[in-house]
């Protein structure tokens, strides 16, 4: 079997979730399961006015670490993340994560790790303006 480890990336630019899921192109895949984040227009009862990612310089590295676990993990024949940095509108798409697997339920458990322990571990911090000129970062240290 080839590297299951498809496509990691950390990037400025717009998410192609096409581009995942191409990415994860397997014969032997019964299933393919993909979880899309994208930024939404509030949070804690407060309308989000502007978002911006930043992440760590290792953030790369660690994503492939927790791509590379998941993959060993899991019952998997593939998995890509990407997550984009920089600013961000409502609607965006912030985070792609994608598995293939066999059967649907390892698909589903190794995209649910994958997206879990990629929010948990990955230095990719999120900074929030609000409508009433409030701010918070969101998964600093």
């Amino acid at each position: 079997m080839t590297d299951p480890v498809r496509l990691v990336d950390i990037r400025d630019t717009p998410l192609d979730v096409a581009e995942v899921v191409g990415s994860l192109d397997d014969d032997a895949a019964g299933g393919l399961t993909l979880f899309i984040g994208q930024v939404r227009d509030h949070d804690g009862g407060k309308g989000v006015a502007a978002l911006d990612y930043s992440a760590h310089p290792t953030a790369l590295a660690r994503l492939e670490d927790v791509c590379r676990r998941v993959a060993a993990a899991h019952d998997v024949r593939g998995v890509a993340a990407v997550h984009r940095v920089g600013p961000l509108q409502v609607g965006d798409l912030a985070v792609v994560v994608a598995t293939t697997a066999a059967h649907r339920g390892d698909a589903f458990a190794a995209s649910r790790d994958l997206i879990d322990t990629l929010k948990a571990e990955v230095p990719i911090w999120k900074h929030q303006v609000f409508d009433d000129a409030s701010e918070e970062w969101v998964g600093t240290p």
